[in-house]
């Protein structure tokens, strides 16, 4: 989706300015938000896709004031209230008004360590072959849905090379919205810095990223 989380090329937003020595968390609560969020993915009820489509569909002027952990915290509402773990009436007070719906999994203390090391792999099998080789040129498709995708507005109907075949992974858009985990092949594709910003682009500039094989067309 065109959301205010896809930020590449856009002006006016400052430059990006990093913190020397930048700590893990600015504050207290934001530990707390992390586990939080954590705990909650550990019930089973949504997809890492479908958190990452909530904090995308928060309203422009809402994320934007945001800080990060408050992005968080904001689209985990949206997921609890979604998957009827909570109400916005329960939220409003602050407190449990009545039972929930019951988690397939509690992620308790001992857990935490097990279930970080082992992460969530989505690199899956697929039957066919990769439609695409290293060196081949491609253009990736110009489309603008209202539903989760990781194909960044900057990067859509531009003219690109093949650089990796990265495996088979998940297809996010389609898992965000609970349509199964259809994987596909993934390419890393370089962009000339001409190609994605045009006239007066920096000559020497590339962009790459890794785009699902549905994403790109043979040119």
């Amino acid at each position: 989706m065109n959301g205010p989380h896809d930020l590449g090329g856009q002006h006016g937003l400052g430059p990006i300015a990093p913190e020397k020595d930048e700590p893990c968390f600015h504050a207290e609560w934001e530990k707390r938000a992390l586990g939080i969020t954590l705990s909650c993915g550990a019930f089973g009820a949504w997809t890492i896709d479908e958190s990452r489509h909530a904090r995308e569909s928060l309203p422009p002027a809402t994320y934007l004031a945001a800080s990060y952990y408050e992005i968080w915290t904001r689209a985990l509402e949206t997921l609890l209230k979604r998957h009827g773990f909570v109400s916005q009436t329960e939220l409003d007070a602050g407190h449990m008004l009545e039972k929930g719906r019951e988690p397939k999994r509690v992620l308790k203390a001992d857990m935490v360590a097990g279930v970080l090391a082992k992460g969530g792999p989505c690199d899956r099998p697929v039957a066919a072959p990769p439609r695409f080789a290293v060196g081949e040129r491609v253009r990736t498709k110009n489309f603008n849905p209202e539903t989760h995708t990781r194909l960044p507005r900057y990067a859509r109907a531009k003219m690109g090379v093949v650089e990796a075949v990265q495996g088979s992974f998940v297809f996010p858009d389609d898992n965000a919205h609970g349509e199964g985990e259809n994987p596909q092949w993934v390419y890393t594709v370089v962009f000339d810095g001409g190609e994605v910003w045009g006239e007066g682009a920096d000559p020497s500039l590339t962009v790459s990223i890794d785009a699902w094989e549905s994403y790109l067309e043979r040119v």
